[in-house]
């Protein structure tokens, strides 16, 4: 039985490499999105799945028009969290890593090779600099959730708990509070013109909401 989530996602891996790399064909990008789909599929991963690689692959879509390089951002997001342990604090550097050798061998120029990894790398911190466009798309992108309604915003939630199960009740809401307090503290959450607009008043209202209940 085929899997229509797989196939979909496997389809739009196809075209943005093949986009990337200017039209040729060779080498056959398919091993290269079987071996990414395989590890966005972990059993660690409880909101870092292919539910969450395909909801940003659609918001990169919204903001393509604000990008130099909206395949390279699309290439980027395929990457941004290959590699995810969460008992590990170097996820996005291994990732970066995992980009800088798979996209040489899958016929990628080195230049859009590198900007790719350090797309990867901006997710540490979603605080591109003022004019990185590509930069802005790829992390507005991954922070849209935050704007979620309620109902999906619960289940990021949720997810991001069970993905930290190893981690006691009262440490996890110590630790979730400083980085909701963190993120409620920055002078904007997205660099987008669609993002500044539709995005940041419904996640400073979700992330105020998460801070309440978590009572710290």
């Amino acid at each position: 039985m085929t899997d229509p989530v797989h196939d979909e996602l496997l389809h739009r891996w196809h075209t943005t490499l093949l986009a990337a790399r200017d039209g040729a064909p060779l080498p056959d990008p398919r091993p290269y999105g079987e071996n990414l789909l395989a590890r966005w599929a972990e059993p660690q991963r409880r909101y870092h799945t292919t539910a969450h690689l395909t909801a940003v692959l659609d918001h990169i879509d919204t903001l393509a028009a604000y990008a130099e390089d909206p395949e390279l951002v699309r290439l980027a997001a395929w990457f941004h969290d290959a590699v995810y342990r969460p008992d590990r604090s170097e996820n996005e550097e291994r990732s970066a890593a995992l980009a800088e050798r798979a996209l040489p061998e899958a016929g990628l120029s080195a230049d859009a090779t590198a900007e790719v990894a350090r797309l990867v790398r901006l997710t540490v911190t979603h605080d591109p600099r003022p004019g990185d466009r590509n930069g802005a798309v790829l992390c507005d992108a991954d922070l849209a959730v935050l704007a979620a309604g309620s109902d999906t915003y619960g289940g990021y939630a949720r997810a991001v708990r069970e993905e930290y199960a190893f981690v006691p009740d009262d440490a996890f809401r110590a630790g979730r509070s400083d980085v909701l307090r963190h993120l409620l503290g920055l002078p904007r959450l997205f660099r987008t013109p669609h993002g500044e607009a539709e995005w940041e008043k419904p996640a400073r209202l979700n992330l105020a909401a998460e801070l309440e209940r978590l009572g710290m």
